[in-house]
Parts: C-alpha cells; sequence; structure tokens
C-alpha cells in the first residue's frame, strides 16, 4: 500500500502497477466526483424552479434522456470504485490476519459487484409507472 502525498513518492514506493494507478485513481476521481456532484446538486436544486425540483415527475423526464442516465452512471461507477478502494484500504489496514483479510475482500467485492449491476440495470431499465 502507497502512503505518499506526491507522485515521485508514489512511485518510488509501488510494488506494481496497478497499485500506482489506484493511487492516481483516488485523486483523480475525488477531483472530478466533486466536480460532478456540485453539477448535480445545480442542475437539480439551483437551475430548475422550486416547484419542480425533486418531484417524482422531474426525476422521470430527467431519467428519460440518456445524457442524465449516463451522468448519473458515471458518479455511480466513480463514487463506487473510490469508496471500494478506499475500503480496501481500511481492510489492509485493519484486518492482519491474511486469511480474514482475502474472504473480507472476496464478501466485499461481491456485495459490491451486485450492487454495482442492480444499480446499473435499475437506471437504465428504469419505466416511470403509468
Amino acid at each position: 500500500m502507497i502512503r505518499a502525498k506526491r507522485f515521485e513518492d508514489a512511485k518510488a514506493q509501488a510494488t506494481g502497477n496497478s497499485e500506482l494507478f489506484w493511487w492516481v485513481f483516488m485523486r483523480i476521481s475525488g477531483i472530478v466526483l466533486m466536480f460532478l456532484v456540485l453539477g448535480h446538486i445545480y442542475m437539480t436544486f439551483i437551475q430548475a424552479p422550486e416547484s419542480v425540483t425533486a418531484s417524482y415527475e422531474t426525476i422521470v423526464n430527467k431519467l428519460d434522456k440518456p445524457v442524465w442516465k449516463l451522468y448519473d452512471w458515471l458518479i455511480m461507477v466513480l463514487a463506487g470504485l473510490h469508496g471500494v478502494n478506499g475500503a480496501r484500504y481500511v481492510i489492509e489496514d485493519y484486518i492482519p490476519s491474511k486469511n480474514r483479510r482475502f474472504w473480507t475482500k472476496a464478501i466485499f467485492y461481491t456485495v459490491v459487484g451486485v450492487i454495482f449491476v442492480w444499480g446499473t440495470i435499475g437506471l437504465y431499465t428504469f419505466q416511470p409507472a403509468q
């Protein structure tokens, strides 16, 4: 696990390319997520008139557009991967037994995978009630 603030230090500590990739991913995804979520809040609650914000019809109309589905899916994917990688660091730090760490990760990744697939299917197959 890399514990560095600068890329050069991270590169020196990395035991493989994947570890360095996830170190860089955490920094980039955190910044991208901040702008995506702020944009989502702005377009949902500030730009829209108060009478239509967060109503069922507004959300149905919004999810009818493929761009909004992609936007929400991107937030879900980046937030999910960012959170999973953060949880992986926590698991590495607090579960010293290699066997328990393996099973904890296996169960955790399975649950996250199911939630990710479920969220993707729900987002792209959403049909408003008639």
